[in-house]
């Protein structure tokens, strides 16, 4: 039975607001919008149970996490850990980014593009010891889980932390090198989804990343400003054949009425988001997805790409699960448990399916182009293969790791390219549901790809 942890960032804080950066400092203080933030977080939690909350002490979330406490339904007990501090940055604490940058350039410099190398070098009773805040922090998350995930097997926990541990906490129990540290974006008061098949080690799924709509926010701010190139990936609407756990995969089922009004519901999320080109699967229910969210863009012309069409399952498309278990048994257990060692009967297998998507999505990144002085906003609607893949992609995963992706139906994706394919992308915001059902968790069907 699934571990659910539910992760959120602390509201914004007195230094947030200064750009001044924290660490373990315990000065900052939440504002009044931090405040504000913090109850509208409670309230988008206030239909869940949770057997726990734990929260860093450091006050900044502590107080966030005491805002939340009083939405939740059966008074859970607050935790301090140490294990939820943020990230050790003691030669920048207290001071401003802009500082840093001008009197630490070159440490800063790999702090930002090597976050994996960056050291500082402390003074201590024998001269100096060499500190990696960023190793650091990602065997700390490490540790949490190991101690924390036994306590709560089938449970339901809330975690209020930091921007870096948060980060190290996602990147760590999927498997995400801490290189691509800064490719994980959490915003102040943001929602993160994490459902633990099993105990540490085991699969886990990464449900949904930085949800900001319960603060009026139906996407996150760009953080390196609004320049670069943002794709919205979003998956089609539901099929009959989703509704009913039937495998489709290459046979081109169009979308059924609640696939229907899940686009419609897509379209009026994304309304309001400049969008600048659209591509599709030429597939009839993300193309008819895609043409639903466009009738609010009329200007804008889709490109359908043949390469992202959904994956081949061969003889196994047009069977509902229980068919191919009789036939096909060990393959099925197969496809779910190593899903990158199946090869689909007369169908395909997930590297030929990540080579065809993957070069179709950094032909649209560079076709696209990426400026320095403005934002540029694509539109991608494909399938739950095709973006599992491509999100495995950008998180610097493999094949192997679908599973620990969730893409449901309708639901909207965010990565921008601040440099084009010359730097990791930042993962802004992954599979919101929340225009669909309201609520922070996905309840989209669950059926066969």
């Amino acid at each position: 039975m699934a571990t659910r942890v539910i992760i959120v960032r602390h509201g914004q804080s007195s230094y947030n607001a200064l750009k001044m950066i924290q660490g373990r400092c315990d000065e900052s203080v939440l504002t009044e919008k931090g405040t504000a933030d913090a109850h509208q977080v409670g309230a988008a939690l206030s239909s869940l149970r949770f057997d726990a909350v734990y929260s860093s002490p450091l006050q900044r979330a502590k107080k966030t996490a005491e805002v939340i406490l009083p939405y939740l339904p059966g008074s859970p007990e607050l935790l301090t850990p140490t294990g939820l501090l943020e990230i050790d940055l003691p030669l920048w604490e207290k001071l401003q980014k802009e500082a840093v940058k001008d009197k630490f350039s070159e440490e800063y410099r790999c702090w930002k593009e090597r976050p994996h190398e960056f050291c500082m070098t402390l003074p201590n009773s024998e001269g100096t010891k060499e500190h990696f805040p960023v190793l650091a922090l990602y065997e700390q998350a490490k540790q949490f889980w190991q101690e924390i995930l036994p306590r709560h097997p089938g449970g339901t926990i809330l975690i209020v932390a930091h921007n870096g541990i948060n980060r190290c906490l996602l990147a760590s129990a999927l498997g995400i090198s801490p290189a691509l540290y800064h490719s994980i974006q959490q915003s102040n008061c943001g929602i993160n989804v994490l459902n633990f098949v099993g105990g540490w080690g085991e699969l886990v799924q990464l449900e949904s990343l930085n949800q900001t709509s319960h603060m009026g926010d139906a996407l996150p701010t760009p953080r390196e400003g609004n320049r670069g190139l943002r794709l919205l990936l979003v998956r089609h609407g539901e099929t009959e054949w989703n509704r009913v756990a039937r495998f489709q995969g290459g046979i081109d089922v169009p979308l059924n009425d609640n696939g229907r009004k899940q686009a419609q519901q897509a379209a009026e999320f994304l309304k309001d988001v400049p969008i600048d080109f659209a591509v599709s699967s030429p597939m009839l229910r993300p193309k008819e997805t895609a043409e639903l969210i466009l009738k609010n863009h009329p200007n804008i012309n889709l490109e359908l790409q043949e390469k992202l069409k959904e994956i081949n399952h061969g003889l196994w498309e047009g069977k509902l699960e229980s068919e191919i278990k009789q036939e096909y048994a060990d393959l099925l257990h197969q496809w779910q448990t190593a899903p990158e060692t199946v090869q689909m009967p007369e169908g395909e297998n997930l590297q030929q399916v990540w080579d065809r998507a993957i070069a179709c999505w950094n032909g649209i990144i560079e076709a696209a182009g990426v400026s320095n002085t403005e934002l540029k906003t694509g539109l991608i609607v494909a399938h739950d293969a095709i973006n599992k893949v491509i999100l495995c992609h950008v998180l610097g995963l493999s094949p192997a790791s679908i599973w620990s992706i969730k893409q449901g139906n309708g639901a909207v994706t965010v990565i921008d390219y601040p440099h084009g394919l010359e730097k990791p992308p930042i993962l802004q915001a992954m599979n919101i549901t929340t225009h669909l059902s309201g609520g922070v968790l996905d309840q989209t069907a669950a059926g066969a790809l």
